[in-house]
């Protein structure tokens, strides 16, 4: 199949950069995933990291232990800023969360093959940082032991969950987000964890992932009825990556403070949902290629096609920020214009500036050729437009409720230690559960990159589209040590 561009010309799919590089066979990219499970040591880089993770996730603890002791006003948090780093930091990690569920349904319905070997990525990076996400609202509600009040079931105080505020919507879109996300994270392994069953040569090993596997065989039907839930699944977390991030928008968009109260706030915080998640994507696929030997798996080729998703996001952000300083003029309301006038120029004008020059400035290197391909180069822009979007989040928040309609009401925010070392301790916990997973579990789908191999189009013929299904690679299971298929 050919593609005509927008110069006329032909482009043959054949001459494009592949997608798997290396003289790999089937049995070659199961032994090449699977050894980064079954080899008895993993690199020394692996446990520096996981200490400074374990690190992090004990602070963790003894912050939220020593705020629920003492109470919130171990916090930054004031009179007018009830809004601190917590909820800056709940919506930050929920907007980790979207790369995952896009990377999987929206381009798995879209049929874009280059997908596959960073999908598995993508997927378990949404569950770790919805787990972050959640921590932050559990403990922002100040006496978290009564937490359980807020769950709408009969009891004698008839106290009632208010379903019109906006902050239930997101219990509702972030816990079923989480679900879907995880449920479709869960069955993309089932064929891999086979494998590793198949292979394994301990017997906890066998008994752990042959439970895991839930009895599978690879036989044609369970292909089939794979594919088709799968497929279900697919179309059931896409209308998630809009209305999540939507949802959490509403948190801001609905109050009548100067600086929230705009309709562009849905389309501009799943934009910048996507950006962030991508950034994170890029930010924990380098450094996993590179200690674990998938250089030939995840191959240039998806990075750069990463670095262009954030190129296009990124400007999408950036013309948000545009345009709402036109809709403040053009509006004619003198406070929300004074609101984005004084983002920009005001006491918060560092950290408005620092959000531009990551968000807006940075992702431009991506027009560059030799930017996009340069791997540590990506990692660098990466982790600076997390640092930027972390920032946004910051400006939109503290800004608007810093200085109000009332004057004499403003006041300044400035966080804690207890704000900083907890928002350290979330990373700890979501590195921690990151590199537990890339531990243990198939950190690559070895079942969908098969299917986008030349072997696997070979066996089928030219004329179907490669990787339609996942029935395009042998359905065999791979009970071998070194990937011998049986039939």
């Amino acid at each position: 199949m050919t593609t005509v561009l927008l110069d006329n010309t032909i482009e043959d799919p054949t001459t494009r950069a592949p997608l798997v590089l290396g003289r790999h066979d089937f049995a070659s990219v199961t032994e090449t995933v699977c050894r980064v499970t079954e080899r008895p040591r993993p690199p020394r880089a692996w446990y520096v990291a996981f200490a400074c993770a374990l690190s992090g996730v004990g602070v963790l603890v003894v912050m939220v232990g020593y705020l629920i002791l003492t109470g919130v006003g171990v916090w930054g948090v004031n009179n007018p800023v009830g809004w601190g780093w917590a909820i800056i930091n709940f919506v930050f990690w929920v907007g980790i969360g979207h790369a995952g569920t896009l990377i999987s349904a929206i381009l798995f319905l879209f049929r874009q093959k280059w997908r596959t070997s960073i999908n598995r990525f993508a997927e378990a990076m949404t569950i770790f940082a919805v787990i972050c996400a959640g921590l932050f609202p559990a403990i922002h509600v100040g006496r978290a032991w009564l937490a359980y009040w807020m769950a709408p079931y009969p009891n004698q105080m008839q106290m009632w969950p208010n379903f019109r505020s906006p902050l239930l919507w997101d219990v509702f879109a972030v816990s079923t987000y989480a679900l879907v996300s995880l449920m479709f994270w869960y069955m993309g392994m089932i064929p891999d964890l086979a494998t590793l069953r198949d292979r394994a040569v301990t017997r906890v090993r066998q008994i752990i992932y042959g439970l895991l596997a839930l009895g599978w065989r690879g036989s044609n039907r369970q292909w089939l009825r794979y594919e088709r839930a799968y497929l279900l699944l697919a179309a059931l977390a896409t209308p998630l990556v809009l209305s999540v991030h939507s949802v959490v928008s509403f948190d801001f968009a609905v109050a009548q403070l100067p600086g929230w109260h705009t309709t562009i706030f849905p389309p501009y915080f799943v934009a910048g949902a996507i950006f962030s998640g991508f950034a994170m994507v890029l930010t924990l696929v380098i450094p996993a290629r590179q200690w674990f030997g998938l250089k030939d798996i995840v191959t240039p080729r998806h990075l750069e096609n990463v670095a262009k998703i954030i190129l296009v996001t990124g400007s999408m952000v950036g013309y948000a920020y545009g345009i709402e300083f036109f809709i403040a003029w053009y509006g004619g309301n003198a406070a929300e214009l004074y609101a984005f006038v004084s983002r920009a120029l005001g006491p918060y004008a560092w950290a408005y500036w620092i959000m531009v020059s990551c968000n807006v400035l940075a992702p431009q290197l991506f027009w560059f050729k030799a930017c996009r391909t340069h791997v540590w180069a990506m990692f660098a822009v990466g982790v600076v437009v997390n640092i930027g979007m972390w920032f946004e989040r910051f400006v939109i928040t503290v800004t608007s409720l810093s200085q109000d309609f009332l004057p004499s009401s403003w006041g300044y925010y400035s966080p804690t230690w207890v704000d900083v070392l907890t928002f350290v301790g979330s990373f700890g916990l979501f590195f921690t559960l990151f590199l537990l997973f890339v531990r243990y579990l198939p950190m690559v789908a070895m079942a969908e990159v098969k299917s986008v191999m030349p072997q696997a189009l070979a066996a089928h013929g030219p004329h179907r589209p490669l990787g339609d299904y996942w029935g395009d690679m042998p359905r065999q299971h791979e009970p071998g040590r070194h990937g011998e298929q049986q039939t």
